[in-house]
C-alpha cells in the first residue's frame, strides 16, 4: 500500500489548489477581466476547492484591481483565496521587497511564491548563487508568516533540477539542492511545498518515486507536517497521472486548471483529478459529508461548460468525464450491452458528474442504438421490431450519401418522427433563390484594405405558414447568411418563438476532393434558443443548397423542442 493511504474506514482529504485564474489565463487567446475573474472564483468555491490562486498583484495590474474589489465582492465559503508572487530579489531584503509588499497589501490570506528548485536555474536564470537563493526563500517566507499570512513555496522546475543537481553534486551525502530549497521554505514557516513539473515531461512513475524522497527530507529535517502538493504540467500527456502517483506517494494538495487550460499543452486538469480522486481512490477532495461530496461533485459537469462559457472557449466534447461525448456511444455492440447495463461499457455513471450518456446513430448502429437514442428525445420505440430496422436501414443508406447523424441529433430527430409519421408541418417553402453581385474595386482582386464589400448578396424565401404565404427579401454577408435572414423574417410572423433561435457554429466539408469544384458538400450547424443547443447537417452538390436544408431542419427542431404546434 502506498505510503499515507488511508484505510479502509478512514477519509484523508487532499485539497484541491485551483490556478486557473493564473496559470490559466498564460493558454494562448486566454484573457481573464476582473468581472470574469470573479465569476469563475464563485464557481470555483460552490464546487469546493480549498484554494483559488487568482493571479499576481503588484505585477499585473488586472490582478492588483481583483484583489481589491474582492475585498468587497468576493465572499467565500469553501476557498481561501491565494496571491501569487515570487521571492524577494538577489540581494534585497523581503522587507524591502516592493512586490513582496505587493503581496501584503492585497490583503490575500494565502500567498504562494515560486522559488527557483533548479540550481542551473538559480545560476543561469537569476543569475545568483546557490546560498543567496537559499537566504532569499527563507527572508520571503518569514516575512510574509510574520504579517500573518499562509504561505505556500512552488518549486519551479523541481524535478528536473533533481537531475542536474545529482549531476553536480560533489558528495553523494549532500542533499540534492532541490530538496534544500525545500527545507529551507518549511523552516521558515512555510504551510506547503509544491513541487513543479514545470517542463511537463516527468513521468509518473519517476515523478512519484521523487516526490517520496520529497517527504522523506522533510520528515528527517523535523518538517513532516509541512504539507507537500503537486504541480504539473501536460506536455507528455500524463499531467493528471503524475498528479495521482504524487497522491500515492505523500502529497496532500494538487494543483490545476479547469479543463485542463494553461501555456502549451496545459495544466493538469483539476476537475478530472477532481473525479478521480472522488470516485477512485480512498482519498477525498471536496468539503462535507459523503452526500454533500456527492452534490458537489455532480456539479462537474456544468462547472467546466460555465468556465468555457467566461472564456468564449468551449471544453472538448473527449474531457474525461465532464466532456459531452465523454459516455457517448457509437457501435452497435456496445449499444446492444447498453440496453442491458449502462454500466456495462461505461466506467461510472455519468450522473455523479452532472454528465449524461449519449447515443451516437452513424453506420455502425443497430436497432439497438435507434432505441435508445430515441428515449433521449423521448420516443417509446420498443418492440416495434419493422420501425427499428427501417430507420437503421435508412440511417446507413444517407450516411453513404454523405450525411453524418453522430454529430447531427437534431436531424436524427426529425427522421425518427417522420419514419413514425408524427413530424408536423409548420411551414411549406414554395421557394428559396440566392444571388450576389460583385463590384470589386478596380484593380484590387482581394478585399479592400478598407474591408469593404465589394459584393452585395440578397436571398428570396417564399414559404406558406400558418394559411397564409410570405415572400422575404434577405440580405446579409454571402448567400447563406442571407437566406438565414429570409427564412428568420418569414417565420417570425408566424411563429414568434424562432426570434430566439441563433446560428452559433457553422461547418463545411468536402466530401470527395477529387470532383474539385463539382464535390458533394456537407454542412453542419449548431443553433441555440438560450438554453437548449441542436445540431442539423444538409448534404448537396452546392455549399448553399446544403446550408439551407440544415437551416431549414435547424428551425423545425427548434419548434419541436419548444412544444409549439402547428399554426
Amino acid at each position: 500500500m502506498p505510503p499515507g493511504t488511508p484505510a479502509a474506514d478512514q477519509t484523508v482529504r487532499v485539497a484541491a489548489y485551483d490556478t486557473t485564474l493564473r496559470d490559466g489565463a498564460q493558454q494562448q487567446s486566454i484573457a481573464f477581466t476582473v468581472d470574469d475573474k470573479l465569476a469563475v472564483a464563485r464557481l470555483l468555491d460552490e464546487l469546493g476547492v480549498a484554494y483559488i490562486e487568482a493571479g499576481w498583484p503588484g505585477a499585473i495590474p488586472k490582478d492588483t484591481e481583483f484583489f481589491t474589489r474582492a475585498r468587497t465582492e468576493l465572499s467565500l465559503d469553501t476557498a481561501r483565496l491565494v496571491a501569487f508572487g515570487s521571492t524577494c530579489k538577489a540581494g534585497v531584503s523581503a522587507a524591502d521587497d516592493q512586490q513582496v509588499r505587493a503581496l501584503l497589501d492585497s490583503g490575500a490570506p494565502v500567498v504562494t511564491i515560486v522559488a527557483k528548485s533548479d540550481p542551473v536555474h538559480v545560476e543561469r536564470a537569476l543569475r545568483t548563487t546557490l546560498e543567496e537563493n537559499l537566504r532569499m526563500v527563507r527572508d520571503t517566507v518569514t516575512v510574509l508568516t510574520r504579517a500573518g499570512r499562509e504561505v505556500m513555496v512552488d518549486l519551479e522546475h523541481f524535478f528536473d533540477g533533481i537531475d542536474h543537481a545529482a549531476a553536480e553534486t560533489a558528495s553523494e551525502t549532500d542533499p540534492a539542492y532541490p530538496l534544500a530549497v525545500a527545507v529551507a521554505a518549511a523552516q521558515a514557516g512555510a504551510s506547503a511545498v509544491i513541487p513543479c513539473d514545470t517542463n511537463g515531461g516527468t513521468l509518473p512513475d519517476v515523478l512519484g518515486e521523487r516526490v517520496g524522497d520529497l517527504r522523506d527530507a522533510l520528515q528527517e529535517a523535523g518538517y513532516g507536517d509541512c504539507t507537500i502538493g503537486i504541480h504539473t504540467h501536460d506536455d507528455a500527456g500524463v499531467a493528471v497521472a503524475g498528479a495521482l502517483a504524487a497522491v500515492a506517494a505523500g502529497a496532500r494538495q494538487v494543483q490545476g486548471c479547469v479543463n485542463g487550460l494553461g501555456e502549451r499543452t496545459g495544466n493538469a486538469n483539476l476537475l478530472t483529478l477532481i473525479a478521480n480522486l472522488e470516485l477512485k481512490t480512498p482519498w477525498t477532495v471536496l468539503p462535507g459529508d459523503a452526500a454533500e461530496r456527492a452534490r458537489r461533485l455532480a456539479e462537474l459537469s456544468a462547472v467546466s461548460r460555465h468556465v468555457g462559457e467566461i472564456v468564449n472557449r468551449p471544453p472538448s466534447s473527449r474531457l474525461p468525464y465532464v466532456g459531452t461525448k465523454a459516455f457517448a456511444h457509437k457501435a452497435g455492440l456496445h449499444a446492444s450491452a447498453i440496453r442491458v447495463d449502462p454500466g456495462l461499457y461505461q466506467h461510472v455513471d455519468p450522473e455523479r458528474v452532472g454528465n449524461t450518456m449519449t447515443m451516437l446513430v452513424s453506420e455502425m448502429a443497430g436497432r439497438a442504438s435507434i432505441e435508445l437514442k430515441a428515449r433521449e428525445f423521448g420516443i417509446d420505440t420498443a418492440g416495434d421490431r419493422e420501425l427499428l430496422t427501417r430507420v437503421t436501414e435508412t440511417v446507413k443508406a444517407r450516411e453513404a450519401a454523405g450525411y453524418t447523424y453522430d454529430a447531427a441529433d437534431g436531424s436524427f430527430e426529425l427522421l425518427l418522427r417522420a419514419a413514425r409519421g408524427e413530424l408536423p408541418e409548420y411551414f411549406r417553402i414554395e421557394s428559396w433563390r440566392a444571388s450576389i453581385q460583385a463590384r470589386p474595386v478596380p484593380g484590387e482582386h482581394l478585399l479592400p484594405v478598407s474591408g469593404d464589400t465589394i459584393t452585395e448578396t440578397e436571398a428570396t424565401v417564399r414559404l406558406w405558414a400558418g394559411g397564409r404565404r410570405y415572400a422575404v427579401l434577405g440580405e446579409g454577408n454571402g448567400p447563406v447568411n442571407a437566406l438565414d435572414h429570409a427564412l428568420c423574417a418569414a417565420l417570425e410572423q408566424v411563429y414568434p418563438e424562432t426570434a430566439d433561435f441563433e446560428l452559433t457554429d457553422y461547418k463545411v466539408r468536402i466530401l470527395d476532393t477529387e470532383r474539385g469544384t463539382r464535390s458533394v458538400v456537407r454542412v453542419l450547424i449548431d443553433i441555440t434558443d438560450g438554453e437548449d443547443t441542436w445540431s442539423t447537417v444538409g448534404v448537396g452538390t452546392d455549399v448553399v443548397e446544403a446550408s439551407w436544408e440544415a437551416l431549414i431542419d435547424g428551425h423545425i427542431v427548434g419548434l419541436l423542442r419548444r412544444g409549439v404546434e402547428p399554426r
